[in-house]
């Protein structure tokens, strides 16, 4: 038997809306329980909430499975295969879930506003690598060498992302011209 289960200060219990992890805004915020919050705790989950549009963006997980339930809302996940190199999305509603395995990259889209889900993993404390911070850690020069792109505009293009991008588009981001889209 454990030993943290034989403690007098032993408890089971956890509230997942006392430990904010992130907030974008007052709709868009990650809240948490893990070890950190209930010690005998073998898994973890985020608790999400998401305006339409909201992307927790992409990114991999090297040492755990995340499990995706949606409890509201509706939400698009996407997950790149990277043994068949093929990109899988999947359209949640209320009640569905989604699965992603260790290190392969993924993100989710809030379809609806008021889009509610958890994210639960199978270790107490999930590494988390963001594709943003990636992007902005590559050397221009080494993308050019790699990819066949423009240092400069490489540079240029991963110039905003200043600092870890959990829930995108960033505050102060505006489309880039012409595109419809967001620059980041």
């Amino acid at each position: 038997m454990e030993s943290g289960l034989m403690s007098p200060s032993l408890s089971l219990a956890a509230d997942s809306n006392q430990t904010l992890t992130y907030a974008k805004d007052m709709s868009n915020f990650i809240t948490q329980v893990f070890a950190e919050q209930l010690p005998v705790i073998k898994t973890g989950f985020f608790n999400v909430h998401m305006s339409q549009g909201v992307v927790i963006t992409p990114h991999w997980h090297t040492n755990a499975t995340e499990l995706v339930f949606l409890i509201s809302g509706e939400l698009q996940t996407s997950v790149f295969n990277p043994f068949t190199q093929q990109l899988m999305t999947y359209q949640l509603r209320p009640g569905q879930v989604s699965q992603f395995p260790p290190g392969w990259f993924h993100w989710l889209v809030a379809l609806t506003d008021n889009t509610h889900l958890l994210t639960i993993f199978d270790v107490p404390t999930p590494d988390i690598v963001y594709g943003g911070d990636f992007l902005r850690s590559l050397p221009p020069e080494v993308a050019a060498r790699a990819f066949c792109i423009n240092p400069v505009a490489y540079a240029q293009t991963v110039a905003p992302i200043q600092k870890p991008v959990i829930l995108g588009p960033p505050p102060d981001c505006s489309p880039a011209p012409g595109s419809g889209k967001s620059n980041q």
